[in-house]
């Protein structure tokens, strides 16, 4: 078992290092230069000749694209190893990890409500799909679930806006902007906590609506496949009462595929909310990768990206042993 974690978490090791070299190359090909717009904007904005502009920007900037590129990869992993991610370009002085750490909490404030509820609510619905399938609320739930599961997220959050902001003015759009109100600082306090689940109930709401149908289809499968087991046939030959049968036998054996699906799901969250955070406005660190990829900011867009890889691998490791810890069946196998 000892060499089963070892060799789990050396391969999640090689991924992370084989997936940050991919994206160090991948943003090097994108056009433009960052520093280029930069000296542009400085001789913009302050009239400053190029000579100037150029050692100002040089001064700033914790890379060197004028550096052959394996010396600027040899760096990038060197920091990396010290966990240095870099300054930003476009905020200078601004290191990335303190960008990443002041706006990634919303997005898992945001995304992890959403999927909490979404993964909530989908077991139980998918519970209710399986033991009243071929019915009214069967065919109903299932076509919701289809439909909801098959739109891109995008598209909903659009609707959302159109619908509920423009055309019924359910919700004033333009104040749910950002994160939190202006004057509003965080604390453990129920006014705070309100007006952060007031600028987040778009995301929120986009995150439950797209995910939701997989958990119920995904639930009402293994519900039904769990249904004809053995064990559920000696449960009611004991006369067991059926909630004692729902709960501890097919419940519970029904949502152990799941469990694995929503570690594996929580890896996604900060990829996920890339599109969603542009559309709303909503400040998390989704928001700041569209930003820093639209101004060709190196560091911040090799942070934020480093941040998605890890996350994503350290949760399918996760998922690998959660599965083991779960289902004694698979240990002794």
């Amino acid at each position: 078992m000892q060499n089963y974690y070892v060799r789990r978490i050396a391969r999640a090791l090689l991924m992370i290092w084989i997936v940050s070299t991919i994206i160090f190359f991948l943003i090097r090909l994108l056009p433009g230069n960052p520093v280029e717009q930069y000296i542009a904007r400085l001789i913009e904005t302050q009239g400053m000749d190029y000579e100037n502009a150029r050692s100002q920007a040089a001064a700033l900037f914790a890379i060197d694209l004028d550096a052959p590129l394996w010396q600027q990869y040899a760096d990038y992993i060197w920091n990396l190893l010290h966990f240095n991610l870099g300054v930003s370009i476009t905020s200078p002085g601004t290191p990335v990890s303190a960008i990443i750490a002041r706006f990634l909490p919303w997005t898992i404030f945001s995304v992890g409500i959403g999927l909490t509820f979404s993964f909530v609510f989908g077991i139980l619905l998918g519970l209710m799909m399986a033991y009243r399938r071929e019915g009214f609320l069967d065919h109903a739930l299932t076509v919701f679930a289809s439909v909801v599961s098959s739109i891109p997220n995008y598209l909903i959050g659009i609707l959302l806006v159109v619908w509920l902001g423009v055309q019924w003015k359910i919700l004033p759009i333009a104040q749910m902007r950002g994160t939190m109100s202006p004057g509003m600082t965080p604390s453990f306090s129920w006014a705070f906590l309100s007006d952060a689940l007031f600028h987040a109930f778009l995301p929120i709401s986009t995150y439950v609506l797209t995910t939701i149908g997989t958990w119920m289809l995904s639930m009402k499968g293994s519900t039904v496949g769990t249904l004809g087991e053995d064990f559920v046939t000696v449960a009611r030959a004991r006369g067991l009462k059926d909630w004692r049968i729902t709960t501890a036998y097919v419940g519970r054996n029904a949502a152990l595929p799941l469990f694995t699906q929503l570690t594996i799901a929580i890896g996604f969250v900060v990829g996920g909310s890339f599109l969603i955070e542009t559309i709303f406005q909503y400040q998390g660190i989704g928001y700041v990768l569209s930003s820093a990829i639209a101004q060709r900011d190196y560091p911040v867009m090799q942070g934020v990206f480093l941040v998605i890889t890890v996350s994503v691998i350290v949760a399918n490791t996760l998922a690998d042993f959660l599965y083991g810890w779960l289902d004694p069946r698979i240990k002794v196998g």
